[in-house]
């Protein structure tokens, strides 16, 4: 079986560690992207020209484009949870396995999320960047976070993570999630009204969907408290950039801290990020070892199971993927994983 990761070197050194890539060289052949940018479109099809599989990093969309010009094309593998860059109804049209890898990142997302509020409450970007400068700072009051309440926007597991440990730090935790049940002790479940109206700290994660495009916008800023302090390390278009910059710019939002945007790969957008109250990582919430690995071994799983002619886990649309029948499996009656 022939094989084209997508990762540029650069994102290879990161976000597939060597451990992972001789792992998939043991199942496959492997042809590797040597660019310094992501492929993607009619590139990306001729890239892959007699690949059976793509193993693509997060900044690779999966275009129609794509997907109509690569004939030996079988399996679409994401290397990460996240496939809404993904024409998934393109792929299916051509027969096209997609799948995604599973969530390995919940301890280093949450552990970066529970820091940067720590960072806002305290203010400890702005005095290091100060003394870094050259310049003494003067100490302000910070705030204590015991006591105070953390309004979580979704409850899925990285939501799960940080109320685990906000509850140690005795905050209370309010959370809303329409899709899925909030029954863990001490987090109690209520309308999005009340995590805008009644939270010191907010925190969206929800997953990234048509109806949670900015779902942090003027009328949500607004209804917060002022002086809130917002988090966000799910996904930039969570947020509306504009609408936030101007509550930062009259003080009603006291700090943002921000591991994701509205600049390419879902970093940072840099205007934003360059402001004093903002604090700003370049997407990195899930850049460990351990984190990377998780989800690098994943692709490699699903692509020994093809060579082997076994339906991979984590499928998307198993159902519609007629090509899969090339490697002797038949397609699912439902989809796996």
């Amino acid at each position: 079986m022939r094989v084209l990761l997508t990762h540029t070197p650069e994102m290879r050194v990161n976000y597939y560690p060597d451990r992972a890539l001789a792992a998939l060289r043991q199942v496959a052949e492997v042809v590797l992207h040597d660019g310094e940018a992501p492929l993607s479109g009619l590139a990306l099809a001729r890239a892959a020209a007699g690949c059976q599989a793509i193993v693509a990093d997060r900044a690779t969309p999966g275009t129609k484009e794509t997907f109509d010009n690569a004939p030996d094309l079988v399996a679409f593998l994401r290397v990460a949870v996240d496939v809404s860059t993904i024409d998934i109804a393109a792929a299916s049209s051509q027969g096209v396995l997609v799948t995604q890898a599973t969530p390995g990142f919940g301890a280093s997302v949450s552990e970066l999320a529970i820091g940067m509020m720590v960072d806002l409450a305290r203010n400890v970007s702005e005095y290091t960047v100060a003394y870094q400068a050259g310049r003494l700072p003067e100490p302000r009051m910070g705030r204590q976070l015991e006591g105070r309440t953390l309004g979580l926007v979704g409850y899925g597991l990285i939501a799960r993570r940080i109320a685990t440990v906000a509850l140690a730090m005795r905050m209370s935790v309010i959370a809303h999630d329409p899709f899925a049940p909030i029954e863990d002790a001490g987090v109690e479940s209520v309308p999005l009204d009340r995590v805008w109206a009644e939270s010191d700290v907010v925190m969206p994660l929800a997953v990234s969907i048509p109806a949670t495009r900015h779902i942090v916008n003027a009328a949500s800023l607004a209804a917060m408290k002022r002086g809130v302090l917002l988090v966000n390390l799910s996904r930039g278009e969570l947020v509306d950039e504009a609408a936030l910059a101007a509550a930062l710019g009259s003080g009603h939002v006291a700090g943002f801290a921000m591991d994701v945007g509205s600049a390419p790969d879902q970093r940072p957008d840099p205007a934003l990020a360059a402001r004093a109250n903002v604090v700003a990582t370049p997407h990195i919430g899930g850049l460990t070892p351990e984190a990377a690995e998780h989800q690098a071994m994943d692709t490699v799983r699903q692509v020994a199971d093809l060579a082997r002619g076994v339906m991979p886990e984590r499928g998307l649309n198993a159902k519609k993927a007629t090509r899969l029948a090339r490697l002797g499996i038949t397609p699912s009656a439902a989809p796996s994983g």
